[in-house]
């Protein structure tokens, strides 16, 4: 197999193209925003706005455990509820401007003088589909059009189902501001072409990934250098692996992700787990989440610090590399890329974004 084209300079450059591609694509997928227990959700009565790719978004937790999501947004003026990023403990959500008052899954509660004249139900705030898999949180602000979450996480919840990532715990968060498109980072995550020139110590780890991308059994994991067996500098740590690994993932690292924004790498004893939050065309925050088994994680003297290491140094590289890839491309002589044969994993998100962003016909290329 030769060499296959890549998406066009447009779709990582021109903003027009990205505005149509965040309204047909990302507002149109299940999109990760985080894990529960770090957006403060997890005790009754909690509450968090959250970016989508542009779009400000509420979700609760009502007094059943039951997780409700909505535009930030009110019904009366259009006032945003909540400041994002704070989370906070309420009874219900009301309006800085006017005190309109909505319950946790967004009926309309109180609207201060012309209450009678309104239907709560007709008057909730615009709803959207929320879900959790894993521990992440994850809304559809298209719920009329939303399949099952299910569906979306199929490939991680098979093939990571050993790692039981629900159960795990967060022991250190990483947060990265990169100038990229999301979607360059998502292709150099999905191959190991560029493993061997950008990141020595994590080939010196693992051999393989220096041998250009080639041969690499990801769905029984890729194998550490003799005598390591973790995403370590050292390739070891104190801490035990996971319950419930079979035994070649006990020395092995996997990898999966779910578009369009979570990318998910699995160690012995820890997963690394990157949540993209697309800023713009050429921006991308990156929320990297380290999850330890629970009682690793409560042990005294609890220090994540071997995994943090190794993994803040190849966060690095990859954005270094990624933020030189994005001005590349910004460049007047680019037109589009190619795939090497053993970058085909990277066609992923051409066979998947494409029919998305032309789902009613136009944008064809």
């Amino acid at each position: 197999m030769g060499l296959q084209q890549a998406l066009p300079r447009d779709m990582y450059v021109d903003e027009e193209t990205w505005q149509r591609e965040r309204d047909r694509v990302l507002h149109g997928e299940w999109f990760c925003v985080g894990r529960r227990d770090d957006l403060g959700l997890t005790e009754p009565g909690s509450a968090v706005a959250v970016d989508v790719a542009g779009e400000s978004v509420v979700v609760t937790n009502d007094d059943d455990g039951a997780l409700h999501a909505a535009y930030n947004v009110c019904r009366h003026r259009g006032s945003q509820l909540l400041v994002e990023g704070r989370s906070c403990s309420v009874r219900a959500l009301r309006c800085p401007y006017h005190s309109w008052t909505y319950a946790l899954d967004g009926r309309l509660m109180r609207a201060p003088h012309v209450e009678e004249q309104l239907d709560p139900d007709t008057w909730r705030l615009t709803m959207v589909a929320v879900d959790t898999w894993a521990g992440f949180v994850f809304v559809h602000l298209t719920p009329d059009a939303a399949g099952p979450l299910a569906e979306a996480v199929a490939g991680p919840a098979s093939s990571l189902a050993n790692y039981a990532i629900g159960d795990l715990v967060t022991g250190r968060t990483l947060t990265y501001r990169v100038a990229a498109n999301y979607k360059v980072l998502l292709e150099n995550y999905n191959e190991c072409y560029h493993c061997g020139p950008v990141h020595p110590e994590l080939t010196r780890l693992v051999p393989s990934f220096g041998g250009g991308g080639t041969d690499l059994d990801w769905a029984n994991g890729i194998p550490h250098r003799e005598g390591a067996w973790t995403f370590t500098m050292s390739g070891t740590t104190s801490r035990a692996p996971l319950p419930g690994l079979d035994e070649a993932e006990r020395t092995r690292h996997k990898g999966d992700l779910a578009y369009p924004n979570l990318m998910v790498s699995a160690s012995a004893d820890h997963v690394a787990a990157f949540v993209l939050l697309p800023r713009g065309v050429a921006e991308t925050e990156v929320v990297c989440s380290l999850l330890f088994a629970a009682h690793e994680a409560a042990r005294p003297g609890f220090d994540p610090g071997d995994a943090v290491e190794l993994w803040d140094l190849v966060n690095q590289q990859d954005w270094a590399i990624c933020e030189s890839v994005q001005r590349g491309m910004s460049s007047r002589s680019y037109r589009h890329g190619w795939f090497a044969p053993m970058e085909d994993e990277s066609l992923d998100i051409r066979r998947w974004l494409l029919p998305r962003v032309a789902a009613d016909g136009e944008g064809e290329r």
